[in-house]
């Protein structure tokens, strides 16, 4: 299908992988279904609320479990309630090391003076692993809008219409609609033309020109060698109705693009160079030593290769988790010293840290996105057969509608945005008081 995709495309490959329709039926007869089920459930749901309490009430199959969820996030917050924490830091000459939490602050601080007293460690493991991260994985569509909202602050809406411009009017990248973060293997034979495409950079040139664009150096490494390819992004298999989103062969002019649509294209060429990349390595050192009684940890990276984090480098354009890093963060990517069981080091400091534990963040759109692809986590019921539906049916509407649920939820003043943060109206309330509860449920 890259033909439709805006690249070339050998005719003879394109007729061979031709299948009979009715091969596709089911796909029919599922969207049959939903459009029936925005009639059932949306439409005359959303008039029966309307006529019965006066004031226009929007009720939708996948808008109201989605609402719930933010409702349910919301219920969690206003339970939470937040207690104080403290631990001990050890600094020594070219490390620091991290004790347990402890809920009482008297118990902390004379652990902190026994420490001080002691005035030195004896390491009791040491341990040094060597490591390899993959690439994260080719973009679809909902992990390009997650990313862009966390990066940029884009809106799922704002991002899937930068995306459609590139796809329609520039032609740089392919279908942007898709649920699929793998490629086919009919597209590896395309790989080089696309790596050539995006490396010649702002101005258009001769296919096998290197380019002067801001990709020419790290394509260049790829094309000069035989592409190397794995299942972690080609798999036929994982290829729905439309593979990742991915570079064309459209030789690109970076000068004719605005910016929001500069930054979207470097995130999509950016996660395709990476796959092609071999994999980082880096030494995994950890040590444990014992300070008055008590056990301190730390732990470290010795860099082996760089592999595609060289892709990254200066940018920081890499999936992350909801959760942001605690203060033991900073103990995870330091450089410990050479060292050996049963060593003693001397402690130059000793420091109390205090905190208080952190209610459940509040959803931004991107990760109110990654709630509707994978909402088992917000079912109350343990209902198995419903939980094994919604992973196969790929969650709360598709990768082409979410962006639109989420602007409706906005536009119709059910949801409102406080920074990046989204927050419930006292509509939005009501309105999940008054619905019976099976139109809450995923």
């Amino acid at each position: 299908m890259d033909f439709l995709n805006g690249g070339q495309c050998d005719p003879r490959r394109f007729s061979e992988a031709l299948k009979p329709s009715t091969e596709y039926d089911a796909l029919y007869n599922a969207a049959l279904c939903r459009e029936r089920a925005d009639w059932i459930v949306g439409i005359n749901a959303t008039r029966l609320f309307s006529c019965l309490y006066g004031q226009t009430l929007n009720v939708g199959r996948v808008m109201t479990p989605t609402l719930a969820m933010v409702v349910m996030r919301d219920a969690a917050i206003r339970a939470f309630k937040p207690e104080p924490f403290y631990s001990a830091e050890l600094k020594f000459r070219d490390f620091q090391a991290g004790g347990e939490r402890m809920k009482e602050k008297v118990e902390e601080e004379k652990l902190v003076a026994e420490c001080c007293q002691a005035g030195s460690a004896i390491i009791t493991k040491v341990e040094r692993k060597e490591k390899s991260e993959k690439p994260p994985a080719l973009f679809d569509l909902t992990s390009l809008q997650r990313e862009a909202n966390q990066k940029y602050g884009y809106s799922a809406k704002q991002t899937l219409n930068i995306m459609q411009r590139l796809y329609e009017n520039h032609k740089v990248l392919t279908y942007p609609r898709t649920d699929s973060r793998y490629i086919g293997k009919d597209i590896v034979p395309t790989i080089k033309e696309r790596l050539k495409a995006c490396a010649v950079g702002p101005y258009r040139k001769l296919a096998g020109a290197c380019g002067t664009g801001p990709y020419r150096k790290l394509a260049g490494v790829l094309i000069s060698k035989p592409i190397q390819t794995n299942r972690s992004f080609v798999d036929d298999k994982k290829v729905s109705d439309h593979h990742a989103i991915i570079p064309t062969e459209q030789f690109v002019q970076l000068d004719h693009m605005t910016n929001e649509e500069r930054k979207i294209y470097d995130m999509v060429v950016r996660r395709f160079l990476s796959v092609l990349y071999p994999p980082f390595v880096y030494e995994q050192v950890s040590m444990e030593g014992i300070v008055a009684g008590e056990l301190f940890a730390a732990s470290g990276k010795v860099v082996k290769s760089a592999g595609w984090k060289d892709v990254y480098e200066n940018t920081d354009d890499t999936e992350e988790d909801e959760d942001t890093a605690d203060d033991a963060q900073k103990l995870k990517d330091q450089k410990l010293p050479q060292m050996k069981k049963g060593e003693r080091l001397h402690i130059e400091n000793v420091s109390m840290n205090t905190g208080r534990t952190k209610p459940p963040a509040r959803f931004t759109e991107a990760t109110l996105l990654a709630a509707m692809e994978n909402p088992v986590r917000y079912m109350e019921s343990h209902d198995t057969k419903a939980a094994k539906t919604l992973g196969e049916t790929g969650g709360l509407g598709t990768v082409a509608t979410r962006a639109d649920i989420i602007e409706k939820l906005f536009n119709s003043f059910l949801m409102e945005k406080k920074g990046n943060e989204i927050h419930l109206t006292s509509k939005a309330k009501q309105l999940l008081e008054l619905v019976p509860e099976e139109l809450r449920k995923p």
